[in-house]
């Protein structure tokens, strides 16, 4: 009989393991997607500090800045099982992320969030899965001085010839005419998010939804970087260069232009604050066409539904959507505010914003257009044209087959 009853006792607590909810950890491991030297990160720190003296009881925050492949360290953790309790989403909490998320849509500041986003953001029945600090408007950076010092403005610069007869001004008078970051690797990728909108029709758009590469416009966007490199426009240290560079190049006036998020210009504004920088529009192939800019998610942060600190995540979320942090987070990327009841101090940007506001906005194309799980093979093809490691009809081959294998 003890034998059947302790026989027993060890099926009960073997079945507990199963069954007993999970416990709250010591800290929650946030990933953040942003360097650790970014005046968002920064913000990340004195907001994780407030929260912690207001809820001496809670886990610690552990903010993780971002690595080179934040996309892919992501993309592992969720493979494996083993999430962050939160993480950036760049642009994917529904397309990629949401099976993995919290339905934050009951939270109080999900009705505050931009329309501008609901498009992207929002499942069917008005799911969220992310708090968006920010709406992420890009274009093209600029320093309109070192644009001056050749005869133009941001404003000239309609067709990618205008972009492409100024760069060659810029290089004839010793200027970098655009400075990327090859060692962060992912603003290379950047090139065909900012210059396919212009190449893809309609039906070619449509096609590429329903797993039909469109090849001749994708080698568009290839032929437009191509000409970049050759014709030596970009920097001589590609290689080696990194985000921070890229700021450092327009605060001093040694590049005329740069594709990348506005963060960029928020960390160049503090190496010279008076520089004249700015982001301008996204040119057009024609005269007939109209310049764009890309519009979409980037900063906002979803929490693991399967953590076991859900709650704490949650509270926390709650804090950085008070009105006066949304506003401090947003203003740190440079960017709108995420949420409607809450306005950021763009500073010097707001003339770009403003700007921004009589042309129209163009989603990511990688985001909308491309297969889940593409960016890595953007980014690699894109290199490939970018260094000269290959041809474009070599790079124009393998996108096209990563395009076709990813949407198996």
């Amino acid at each position: 009989m003890k034998r059947f009853l302790g026989f027993l006792v060890s099926v009960l607590l073997l079945a507990s393991l199963f069954t007993l909810p999970a416990m709250a950890e010591d800290s929650i491991e946030f990933m953040t997607g942003t360097s650790i030297d970014s005046a968002l990160y920064m913000q990340y720190q004195d907001m994780v500090a407030q929260f912690a003296a207001a809820n001496p009881d809670a886990p610690a925050i552990e903010l993780i800045p971002s690595s080179t492949d934040h996309e892919g360290e992501v993309k592992t953790r969720l493979a494996g099982g083993n999430a962050p309790d939160m993480w950036m989403t760049h642009g994917w909490s529904l397309g990629r992320y949401a099976d993995y998320l919290t339905d934050l849509s009951a939270e109080e500041w999900a009705t505050s969030v931009s329309l501008l986003l609901d498009g992207v953001m929002r499942g069917a029945n008005g799911e969220i899965y992310a708090l968006p600090l920010n709406v992420d408007i890009a274009g093209i950076l600029y320093n309109a001085d070192v644009l001056a010092s050749v005869g133009y403005t941001a404003d000239d610069i309609k067709t990618w010839d205008d972009f492409i007869t100024c760069c060659r001004k810029l290089k004839d008078a010793g200027k970098t005419p655009i400075y990327n970051a090859g060692k962060d690797r992912w603003p290379t990728g950047l090139y065909v998010d900012w210059i396919a909108p212009g190449c893809f029709s309609q039906a070619d758009l449509e096609g590429m939804l329903t797993g039909t590469f469109a090849q001749e416009s994708y080698r568009k966007v290839l032929d437009m970087v191509n000409t970049f490199t050759t014709n030596g426009f970009f920097n001589a240290d590609y290689s080696s260069a990194t985000s921070d560079d890229i700021a450092r190049a327009l605060a001093q006036g040694e590049t005329g232009f740069s594709f990348i998020m506005n963060f960029v210009l928020v960390t160049a504004f503090e190496y010279a604050p008076d520089a004249k920088l700015g982001f301008m529009q996204i040119p057009a192939f024609t005269a007939e066409n109209q310049p764009y800019y890309v519009v979409g998610e980037k900063d906002a942060i979803g929490a693991w539904k399967d953590g076991a600190n859900v709650d704490t995540c949650k509270a926390f979320l709650r804090f950085l959507a008070q009105p006066e942090n949304v506003a401090a987070l947003a203003s740190a990327s440079g960017q709108m505010s995420g949420l409607t009841n809450a306005t950021s101090d763009l500073g010097s940007l707001q003339a770009s914003v403003d700007k921004a506001s009589a042309y129209a906005g163009v989603p990511y194309f990688d985001r909308v257009f491309m297969p889940s799980g593409a960016w890595d093979a953007i980014v690699s093809t894109t290199e490939m044209v970018v260094t000269q490691q290959q041809t474009v009809d070599v790079a124009l081959a393998q996108i096209a087959a990563d395009y076709q294998e990813l949407k198996k």
